[in-house]
């Protein structure tokens, strides 16, 4: 059996590596202001990263997306996945960006293979942007998505998080924005997994979002393609166009789930909201890795996987990794 399959009977083949806890931006639902990030020494190599993406691979692995931190920050990233890209068995290799660096790095990234980026992008006011990422950098975002079109890039998503107070302001010119430029953009609701205390009253659910794109930008009906492993619920607009709604805590899709992480400095967890991880960095650094004894350490951790993170219970307990340690 080469499957990566928890007790549940979910079947593992997407992996999320977080190459930094390092960010530019200081995001509300991220991170805190004031923050000691990892030491250098303390990070996987990308030789290291390439070697744990080879382990995994004939175990199921096919999809992997590079993360942060602001993954841009780790320098000569494009050299990580061309050594990814052309792992075996791996068919898809994506990036998540805040964006701020792209316009740099857009044609180094392309030509190393690297053809889905998803950019964090909450609002496309300078204020509210400032507000919710406490730093500048608006224009450097947009001129990265132009920059990333211009590379070649055609499979670009937007990801913005649907916070209450924020998105109603900013949901529609977003949603156009994308339509114009031939973007998917996806919500996320607010889940608590940031530095500050999460308020519930905060998320703005799915549905909401739905009644408003569909009253104040166009009608949606169910995507015909839609995949029920994937975080998203995913829509098309009548008139052309698609759109996705992560709707972690209204509709959390844990049942589905195909994902685990590995984080900057080497420990796997299987879980976003996961209390336990492992620690794989001392067998990546063993001199010759153990490719065996790795792939036995990721079933044992898939295999212990939970069943859902019970967000809406009173069971919930948060992580104590905020996301920028942990890989988004």
């Amino acid at each position: 059996m080469t499957q990566l399959i928890d007790t549940f009977g979910r079947v593992h083949n997407n992996l999320r590596i977080s190459v930094t806890d390092r960010c530019n931006l200081r995001c509300v639902y991220c991170m805190p202001e004031d923050v000691t990030f990892l030491d250098k020494s303390a990070l996987l190599t990308f030789e290291e990263m390439a070697a744990f993406v080879r382990a995994v691979a004939p175990l199921g692995i096919d999809k992997v997306r590079l993360t942060g931190g602001e993954p841009l920050l780790r320098r000569d990233l494009h050299k990580l996945v061309r050594l990814i890209v052309g792992t075996p068995g791996i068919r898809d290799v994506g990036l998540t960006t805040n964006g701020l660096l792209l316009a740099q790095q857009a044609d180094a990234l392309f030509a190393a293979g690297l053809r889905r980026l998803n950019v964090s992008l909450d609002t496309l006011d300078e204020g509210r942007f400032r507000e919710l990422s406490r730093r500048d950098g608006l224009d450097l975002v947009l001129a990265g998505l132009d920059a990333a079109k211009r590379a070649g890039f055609t499979r670009i998503k937007l990801n913005a998080v649907a916070i209450r107070g924020f998105i109603e302001h900013d949901a529609v010119p977003l949603a156009r924005y994308c339509r114009e430029h031939g973007f998917e953009l996806r919500f996320i609701e607010y889940m608590p997994i940031g530095a500050d205390s999460w308020e519930r009253e905060k998320v703005f659910f799915a549905h909401e979002l739905l009644d408003l794109l569909e009253r104040e930008v166009a009608p949606l009906a169910p995507a015909a393609d839609y995949d029920p492993t994937a975080p998203a619920m995913d829509f098309e607009y009548a008139d052309g166009g698609r759109v996705g709604v992560i709707a972690s805590v209204s509709r959390p899709f844990c049942r589905n789930c195909n994902r685990l992480r590995l984080t900057a400095d080497g420990k796997l967890r299987n879980c976003l909201f996961a209390l336990d991880e492992t620690d794989v960095k001392g067998l990546l650094r063993a001199g010759t890795l153990d490719e065996a004894k790795l792939a036995e350490v990721v079933r044992a951790n898939v295999w212990a996987k939970w069943e859902g993170h019970e967000i809406n219970t009173a069971k919930f307990v948060k992580p104590l990794r905020t996301m920028h340690r942990i890989g988004g």
